[in-house]
C-alpha cells in the first residue's frame, strides 16, 4: 500500500541527542513530512511504538545505539510492525554493516552526511515506492522490475555461492568454504553481476532477497 507524500509521518532512533534534535528540525521543515517521534535508544523507540497513538510510516535507525543497536532494533521492528518502512542511518559504509542492516528488515541504508535535498527524496521515495537505492548501497543498481523473474537462471553453485555472499563472508572465505578457487569465485559473482543488473556485493544481495532467491 503506498503512502501519500504529502502525510508521511516519521520517527527517529539516534544516541546522540544533538544529532536526533537537528534531524528532526531539518525533516519537519521538508514539505509534507512530519517528525512524530524521537527515541534515544533502540528500547526508547520500542517503548514509544508500544505506546504510541499514531505510528509512523518510516522510521530513521541509527545502527550503533547501546542497549539496542541498529540491527537488533530493526530486526525485533521488522517482525512486529512489517508495514512501518526501516531505514538504517550510519557513518559506516562498509558492505558488511550494509547487508547486516538490509537482512534485519530495513529498506534503505543512509549515510549521516547525506545531502538535505537527498534525504528528502529519499524519504519520498520510500513512502511511494517502499524502497531506495542511495549512491551509498549501489550508485547505478536498477530494479528490474519489469523484469521476468522466470527467465533468471542460477546454475547450483552460483545459487551457493550467493547464499555465502549474503552472509558475513569473505569473497576469500567463500571460494575455501566451497573448495574453489578464489578466480572461479570471483567468475560466480560477476556472472550472477550480470544476471542481476547489479555492481556491487550488496546490490547483489538486495536483488537476492527481493526476488526471493534467498531466504533470511
Amino acid at each position: 500500500m503506498k503512502t501519500q507524500t504529502s502525510n508521511i509521518l516519521i520517527a527517529l532512533a539516534d544516541d546522540q541527542q544533538l544529532f536526533l534534535r537537528s534531524l528532526a528540525t531539518l525533516i519537519d521543515g521538508f514539505a509534507g513530512k512530519k517528525v512524530i517521534m524521537e527515541a534515544l535508544s533502540g528500547k526508547d523507540l520500542v517503548n514509544q511504538l508500544e505506546n504510541a497513538l499514531e505510528l509512523p510510516h518510516i522510521i530513521l535507525i541509527d545502527v550503533n545505539m547501546p542497549v539496542m543497536n541498529g540491527e537488533e532494533t530493526a530486526l525485533l521492528l521488522s517482525n512486529k510492525y512489517p508495514n512501518i518502512k526501516l531505514v538504517a542511518l550510519s557513518m559506516k559504509d562498509d558492505d558488511r554493516t550494509i547487508i547486516k542492516m538490509i537482512k534485519a528488515g530495513c529498506c534503505s541504508y543512509l549515510l549521516k552526511d547525506i545531502h538535505p535535498n537527498e534525504l528528502d527524496k529519499a524519504l519520498t521515495e520510500i513512502a511511494t515506492n517502499g524502497y531506495y537505492n542511495s549512491d551509498t548501497i549501489n550508485k547505478n543498481l536498477r530494479r528490474l522490475l519489469c523484469h521476468d523473474e522466470t527467465e533468471l537462471k542460477l546454475s547450483v553453485n552460483e545459487q551457493l555461492f550467493l547464499h555465502h555472499a549474503c552472509s558475513d563472508m569473505t569473497y576469500k572465505e567463500i571460494a575455501s568454504k566451497m573448495c574453489l578457487s578464489e578466480k572461479t569465485i570471483d567468475g560466480y559473482r560477476e556472472s550472477i553481476f550480470v544476471k542481476l543488473n547489479v555492481k556491487s556485493r550488496v546490490g547483489m544481495a538486495l536483488e537476492a532477497v527481493r526476488l526471493q532467491l534467498i531466504t533470511l
